[in-house]
């Protein structure tokens, strides 16, 4: 549905550039050519849509409850919108709800953690993490998962993660009290 808001916003936006375009042509006493409104047009949609697209992240990350905190930020860049070679965009990130994050009972390096993937014009996704502070890693959580004891090492299901992650920055060396 959302996207249908979008597209109807884009076309209100192209119709509205061809208005300033026609009273231009208009306050001109037609010298204008008759070719600046469709190009006015299609003006006002690209710069609709370039706006929606550096705006997004912020907006999106601005409507996170309390204690969701964005680890994550995937800029990128890509040849069909030239202009986010000056200026990559955010179009995905990664939030981690920190507020609601649980340490195991009989480990305590053991987080577990509720993270969400945002795409730009995609529904977010919740996938439970588990983060072990002390061997620095993760893995995806699930009843198959073996949690290590304290001191035990991990197996393949685990994911390395360099110690500056914001992850590991906000769970494991945060002064907050579970």
């Amino acid at each position: 549905m959302t996207m249908l808001w979008e597209l109807l916003a884009t076309i209100i936006a192209g119709v509205g550039a061809a208005g300033i375009a026609l009273l231009l042509c208009k306050f001109s006493r037609q010298r204008l050519p008759k070719y600046w409104v469709p190009v006015f047009a299609g003006l006002g949609m690209l710069t609709f849509q370039i706006h929606g697209e550096y705006n997004w992240f912020r907006h999106q990350s601005s409507l996170l409850p309390e204690g969701v905190v964005v680890v994550r930020t995937i800029e990128s860049s890509s040849w069909w919108r030239p202009w986010s070679y000056l200026k990559p965009h955010t179009l995905q990130f990664v939030a981690m709800d920190a507020k609601n994050a649980s340490t195991n009972q009989h480990n305590q390096d053991l987080k577990l953690v509720d993270l969400y993937f945002f795409e730009h014009r995609q529904p977010a996704r919740r996938i439970k993490q588990v983060i072990h502070c002390a061997l620095q890693t993760r893995a995806v959580y699930s009843d198959t998962l073996l949690l290590p004891k304290p001191g035990e090492p991990v197996d393949a299901n685990w994911q390395p993660l360099a110690a500056n992650d914001q992850l590991l920055q906000h769970l494991c060396h945060s002064d907050r009290s579970d």
